[in-house]
């Protein structure tokens, strides 16, 4: 950490973050860490982390922050022993910016390998991975090809499954639509899915293919990942049994100036008083290398963001992945009528 921190005083405001075996921190052994706060569960990606240390040498000190990233930075000020703010959903990465608590990044590694349209114009914020939403379909359907607009059509009345519309998830995707489409074709698209809604909105993206099995519903939407997750699991299990139910169809939008399929994203921000900042962009550098892209696309089961890495089977499965180019700011500025349209139309109801 910073020099002017007495070591004593230093040690006990790791401890109060909640690091663990810290106790025996000196000033010099912090300078060759690097100090990660992050809102995913630290399981998911620690594999990730004891490669980047077994390479480097650099020690990852992992804090799971599920609530209050943005409150708990700004409260620790200059001080905070942060140095990378990691997040999942493009709209809780953007509030990071916003919020004033990160920083540009200067790397070409990051800027070669994240397109322009997945990371911030300013390098305030990085993709790291890609999470696709899409069709989950009985496996018995003759579904091959699907619009996201399509969901709306009355032919799948009291067909389709979802979780809640006020999920991050899905008010990105509703954000999105409003950004194809406009707002009124969004409101309708919302009113007429809702209309075609097998079961309340509600419950999670695996909950989807639950229900598909069950006969309560024929296609849904949802995280790909998932399926990867599922299809993965035990024979047996019941995560195996939903995941063998359906199929992975991939939407794209009926706008012709887009066909690709929407994704959101996992990434991660060098907060704005890192103390550690030069470990923290080589951090960042090597969640996009081609080692650690390749355990997040078959570890973790998410898209990975760099090109030409190996796929896990499952995923593969799914074909290609054409990303709908439309950037992820752009996206993201209709996050709020997203929120407000799915309160407005009763989704949830």
């Amino acid at each position: 950490m910073r020099s002017t921190l007495e070591p004593r005083k230093l040690v006990g405001t790791l401890l109060a973050a909640g690091f663990v075996g810290l106790a025996s921190l000196s000033s010099a052994a912090v300078a060759a860490d690097v100090n990660l706060y992050t809102t995913r569960e630290p399981k998911l990606i620690q594999p990730l982390l004891d490669e980047f240390t077994k390479d480097t040498g650099i020690k990852v000190n992992t804090v799971f922050v599920k609530d209050g990233l943005i409150e708990r930075v700004k409260a620790e000020g200059e001080k905070s022993p942060a140095d990378v703010l990691m997040t999942v959903d493009i709209g809780n990465l953007l509030d990071l910016v916003e919020a004033g608590i990160t920083q540009p990044v200067q790397s070409s590694t990051l800027n070669e390998v994240i397109p322009a349209n997945l990371r911030g114009a300013d390098n305030q914020w990085y993709t790291l991975s890609l999470r696709d939403r899409v069709a989950y379909v009985a496996k018995d359907l003759d579904v091959n090809a699907i619009t996201y607009e399509a969901f709306a059509d009355p032919k799948w009345k009291g067909k389709v499954c979802i979780r809640s519309g006020q999920h991050p998830y899905n008010t990105a995707l509703i954000a999105a639509m409003i950004a194809h489409d406009g707002p009124e074709a969004a409101e309708a698209w919302l009113r007429n899915v809702k209309n075609n809604l097998a079961r309340k909105a509600a419950g999670g993206d695996r909950d989807v293919a639950r229900d598909i099995l069950g006969g309560i519903c024929d296609i849904g939407i949802a995280n790909a990942y998932y399926v990867g997750r599922m299809k993965n699991s035990e024979p047996g299990t019941d995560a195996r049994k939903w995941g063998d139910a359906i199929k992975v169809v991939r939407p794209t939008f009926a706008n012709e100036k887009s066909k690709g399929t929407h994704v959101n994203i996992s990434g991660a921000s060098v907060a704005k008083h890192a103390p550690n900042k030069d470990n923290a962009v080589k951090l960042l550098e090597y969640l996009v290398s081609d080692k650690a892209q390749n355990l997040y696309a078959n570890a973790n089961y998410e898209y990975p963001v760099r090109k030409g890495v190996k796929l896990d089977p499952v995923v593969a499965s799914f074909g290609e992945l054409v990303v709908d180019p439309l950037p992820l700011t752009e996206i993201a500025k209709h996050r709020k009528l997203a929120s407000e349209l799915v309160d407005k139309v009763g989704f949830n109801n």
